[in-house]
């Protein structure tokens, strides 16, 4: 009994480790991290040494500790800067809530995977009752009536192991009650305590293979939180996109303003003008349609406020903010073209994006996931040779007390074997097999194809940061001399040498000049959101920290 008891250490559970969804993975994979200011260097090129240059943007999301939403009043303005319009999207949008959740569901099927080699507790009990009549053959007796009366109780732990190796340790006592009738009656108690030990020679006798399924569950919940990563920085880059859009068509409604008040006054001059003979009545037709136009342009202007305000509640949802709550955007578009750092080069771009961007490190693990496959389907071709040994020691008695009591005496059994099965042909497994090996081929030419499509895509977003950047320069010139040509049209109407006309068309280019001076600052600090975006930085570059920040690293 004592050496069966020292076998109870064998059976215990393994020992999983318990933390934040993908953890398990992390600690099967190579990972790099990755910082902004070194990218990794393309598989054909190597990036420059030296360090970049200061980043592009303002933005930094490191606020102040006591930093709280506010909750605004109805009737009051929400003053928002890019940062808290980030910050609150951050905390409270809806779209993001939902896909926080998904790292903790598919952690969940890490659990069911770890739950193959949690030990089971089974137990059993029976009652068992038999009546027949006997005829003795061999002497001329009386046929005889025999009853049996039987009953069982069995307990035991069972464990399957990574190792391939299935244990079992079970306890069982029986009592059997026997009455032939005439006065003989016979009543037996035994007790037995046995271990069995069943080891996988060839199918299923591989750790790797058989921790393949539990490996692939623990990619999946690290390719969820990569997933979440990526929803996460392309939820920055609306926001970030949509406050200056709203900011844009806000500075659009002060600029139309502004122009109808200078097209009001040059109604009124122009009429005055008119009442003291000094000008053709048909010059105010064209003064009062350049007023009407103002008027039209300022009323489309209100509407894409609105709009535009209304997308960046949604993305922010700032806690008791309703559909017409108004905002005060205060950070400000302009860029000073003097203190304007440098763009990096595309080719540190590009690194960034090959080793941080979220899509391509979940492709990675998708074709770990593969590799894994192949491993396990690898062990399904090979035949199932299972070696069995089954160790017990029992005890007979005329009584439960001393069956148990009686349990280290002279009675035992044990049994060993090897029990085969290979199935004809064995065409599944072949399937499985090939089907597994080409879909890691198809993962391999996905990585590169989506390395392919990482790099145009900041290629791209490079080039429209480099010429938002230009036309920051040639818009502002542009206005600068509208202004000019303005102020000398309006001299020359003073002077009686130029029409209300010359004046509206000069109103109208410099409302045009201004407008897009304004778009142009927008526009530059869209591209550069999205370039970060699309480098993988975005979250890095604003101070934001979450898991994903490493690049997985493939053996190719």
């Amino acid at each position: 009994m004592r050496r069966l008891v020292l076998l109870l250490f064998l059976v215990t559970p393994l020992a999983w480790g318990v933390g934040e969804p993908g953890d398990s993975a992390r600690r099967h994979l190579e990972l790099q991290p990755v910082d902004p200011a070194t990218p990794p260097p393309a598989p054909d090129r190597v990036v420059p040494p030296g360090a970049p240059p200061p980043p592009d943007s303002p933005l930094e999301l490191r606020l102040p500790p006591d930093w709280e939403t506010v909750v605004p009043e109805e009737s009051e303005p929400v003053p928002m800067s890019l940062e808290a319009a980030v910050v609150t999207a951050l905390i409270n949008n809806r779209s993001l809530a939902v896909q926080q959740l998904q790292p903790p569901i598919t952690g969940t099927f890490e659990a069911i995977e770890q739950a193959t080699f949690d030990p089971v507790l089974f137990a059993e009990a029976g009652l068992f009752r038999e009546r027949v009549v006997r005829q003795p053959e061999e002497t001329e007796q009386d046929p005889f009536e025999l009853r049996s009366r039987q009953e069982q109780a069995e307990l035991g732990v069972r464990q399957r192991l990574p190792t391939g190796t299935e244990l079992e340790l079970s306890v069982r006592s029986r009592r059997v009650d026997t009455d032939r009738g005439s006065g003989f009656d016979s009543e037996q108690h035994d007790a037995r305590a046995g271990i069995t030990l069943t080891q996988a020679l060839l199918e299923g006798g591989r750790v790797d293979s058989n921790l393949a399924r539990l490996r692939q569950a623990e990619l999946d919940t690290l390719a969820s939180v990569y997933e979440l990563r990526g929803f996460t920085e392309s939820l920055v880059a609306d926001v970030e996109t949509a406050y200056w859009e709203t900011s844009l068509e806000q500075r659009r409604v002060e600029i139309f303003q502004e122009a109808l008040a200078v097209a009001e006054q040059q109604l009124e001059e122009t009429r005055r003008r008119i009442s003291a003979g000094q000008m053709a009545e048909t010059e105010e037709a064209f003064a009062r349609a350049e007023v009407a136009l103002r008027r039209q342009g300022l009323i489309n202007a209100r509407g894409q406020r609105d709009q535009r305000t209304l997308e960046l509640l949604q993305l922010t949802s700032p806690p008791g903010a309703a559909w017409d709550q108004r905002l005060e955007l205060i950070s400000d578009s302009y860029v000073d073209m003097d203190t304007l750092p440098a763009l990096e080069g595309v080719g540190n771009y590009a690194g960034l994006a090959r080793g941080i961007r979220p899509e391509l490190n979940e492709a990675r693990l998708r074709y770990l996931q593969g590799d894994l496959e192949v491993v396990r389907t690898r062990n399904g071709l090979l035949p199932r040779l299972d070696l069995f040994v089954t160790l017990g020691q029992s005890g007979f008695a005329d009584s439960f007390s001393r069956a148990w009591r009686d349990i280290d005496g002279p009675g035992y059994d044990y049994s060993a074997g090897l029990r085969l099965e290979v199935p004809l042909g064995r065409r599944q497994a072949r399937a499985e097999q090939e089907r597994a090996l080409l879909q890691r081929d198809q993962a391999m030419e996905a990585i590169a194809n989506l390395e392919q499509l990482a790099e145009l895509d900041v290629r791209r977003a490079w080039i429209e940061s480099h010429r938002s950047r230009e036309q920051l320069g040639a818009t502002a010139v542009t206005r600068e001399l509208q202004e000019e040509v303005l102020r000398a049209e309006q001299a020359r109407f003073r002077a009686g040498t130029a029409t209300a006309l010359a004046v509206a068309l000069a109103q109208r280019d410099l409302l045009e000049a201004q407008l897009e001076e304004e778009e142009a600052r927008v526009r530059y600090r869209q591209a550069l959101t999205e370039l970060y975006r699309q480098s993988g930085t975005l979250l890095l570059r604003r101070g934001i920290g979450m898991p994903g920040d490493e690049q997985v690293l493939v053996n190719r």
